[in-house]
């Protein structure tokens, strides 16, 4: 069963459970994929999705129209469920937030009448499958009421298949968790991260003059591919010389109050939170336990609470520097 797998690294425990299920035909009718966001958990729900609905005379090769299909969320069978923001009246799923230009300061919620949709869909006759598969992508965003609606859905599965995809299973009920067979998910290598990104097909948005990565970057991906690819986009995002700016802070009253303008006009809510988090670590690599970094979070917490932005950097600088009063 290689070739079903194949494109999977570094989850070489994960892979074994799953093949383990398909092989024997024993599919439980709900799994907990755990493990960090961006080290191969989306992909493994589509392969392993692939598997349950080809059946065991197809595995080795894989099915192409098929992975396109599941890949596009095409499958009459198959209801992908994730997170959503409520924005201006709508709610948006999460992975349109950043083309719909949702705030994501806030975290986005699964919501009641999300699992309302999974139990009619589970209770639905299948089209082409042997019985309907659910993934809830992002299942720790639940909120109380979708969660104790989702327990009773697992009490009754029928003959569907329920995924939960969570970065943080801890934050589930525990008899959710307990409801679910669990297929744990690792962070990678810094060997294998370079080796899923460089199997990526080019980024047709990536600019060919486009800036060296910081060593920071890798530091903050913490062993997740995905992680890695959106850090990149982010640094690539900021003007140039932002960054260096920030590292480059002296005593000049004039320069925080200018570096926190410029800050604050040309970067987002989300932007901003972003270059904190890689100036805080770029601070600590360079200056060690010489970081004000209870400072550093003291901007952080403001910015999530809708303290008006470019006054918070104001202050924040100027104590930096020395400035302050």
């Amino acid at each position: 069963m290689a070739g079903l797998f194949a494109d999977l690294l570094g989850q070489p425990r994960a892979v074994a459970l799953l093949e383990a299920s398909l092989e024997r035909q024993r599919l439980a009718p709900a799994y907990l994929f755990a493990g960090a966001d961006g080290v191969g958990r989306r992909l493994a729900t589509l392969r392993f999705l692939e598997g349950v609905l080809v059946g065991p005379q197809r595995w080795s090769g894989g099915d192409p129209d098929l992975r396109r299909r599941l890949a596009a969320g095409n499958h009459p069978d198959l209801l992908w469920v994730e997170p959503m923001y409520q924005h201006q009246g709508r709610l948006v799923p999460l992975s349109e937030a950043q083309r719909e230009g949702v705030s994501r300061r806030s975290p986005p919620q699964m919501r009641l009448e999300q699992v309302r949709e999974v139990s009619r869909f589970l209770a639905r006759r299948p089209v082409e499958a042997p019985g309907c598969l659910v993934v809830l992508e992002g299942a720790e965003a639940m909120a109380e009421g979708a969660a104790n609606a989702l327990l009773k859905t697992l009490e009754e599965p029928g003959a569907g298949m329920i995924i939960l995809i969570s970065a943080a299973p801890e934050r589930l009920l525990s008899t959710i968790r307990s409801r679910c067979q669990q297929i744990p998910f690792v962070r990678l290598s810094p060997a294998l991260v370079a080796q899923v990104l460089a199997g990526l097909p080019p980024d047709p948005a990536a600019t060919i003059a486009a800036r060296a990565d910081p060593a920071e970057l890798l530091e903050l991906a913490a062993g997740s591919p995905g992680a890695l690819l959106e850090h990149r986009h982010q640094w690539q995002a900021l003007p140039e010389g932002l960054a260096e700016r920030l590292l480059q802070l002296g005593r000049d009253p004039l320069e925080a109050l200018a570096l926190a303008r410029d800050l604050t006009e040309v970067l987002d809510g989300e932007q901003q939170l972003w270059l904190l988090s890689w100036w805080q670590l770029a601070l600590w690599r360079r200056r060690g336990p010489g970081v004000d970094l209870a400072r550093l979070e003291r901007l952080r917490g403001q910015l999530l609470s809708y303290v008006q932005a470019r006054l918070a950097w104001e202050v924040a600088l100027l104590e930096l520097a020395g400035c302050g009063g």
